[in-house]
């Protein structure tokens, strides 16, 4: 089987993450496998911020659960993440879901762990969200996509059983 194809099959999200970061080399590499997703009209909408400081993944992962009404980590405990913005136009949400796939298809190539947590509409929509892309120095108009958490994992992961009847054939 070819590799990529492989990697692709057998990708599982993380749900649990060692306290330890990733190496900044691997997150570029894991970044330029976002950066150079399919894009609408060759667009390239998606941006993106790397956080590997631990007092800012606290608080993202704060404004998440925040959206949620919850006192959890939605990170999971991972050390590292990835925001995933895009700039509002052509086909923004589909280019931004695009680099995420990517992100975590590129990670797991590496033997990273990785997830794609929700809620980056909402917490980007906020204020202290709108602060944060302010004081990151992203002033064009973005909407957030998702949280691409990265890690090692600390248990082994389930295998996931796929559904069947979701394929079908126009011969």
């Amino acid at each position: 089987m070819n590799e990529t194809v492989k990697n692709i099959i057998t990708r599982k999200s993380c749900r649990s993450y060692k306290k330890m970061h990733v190496p900044a080399e691997c997150v570029d590499e894991i970044v330029a496998a976002g950066l150079n997703a399919p894009s609408g009209m060759n667009k390239q909408t998606p941006r993106f911020v790397v956080v590997q400081n631990d007092e800012m993944v606290k608080k993202l992962s704060k404004l998440n659960a925040g959206v949620m009404n919850a006192d959890v980590d939605p990170f999971y405990g991972a050390q590292d993440v990835i925001v995933v913005l895009a700039k509002k136009e052509c086909t923004y949400l589909y280019d931004g879901s695009l680099a995420m796939g990517n992100l975590m298809n590129a990670a797991w190539s590496m033997g990273i762990d990785s997830r794609w947590i929700h809620r980056a509409k909402e917490v980007f929509e906020s204020n202290e969200g709108k602060a944060l892309l302010k004081q990151w120095g992203i002033e064009e108009d973005v909407e957030g996509i998702g949280f691409c958490i990265l890690g090692y994992a600390d248990e082994e992961k389930e295998k996931t059983e796929i559904v069947d009847g979701r394929v079908y054939y126009c011969k």
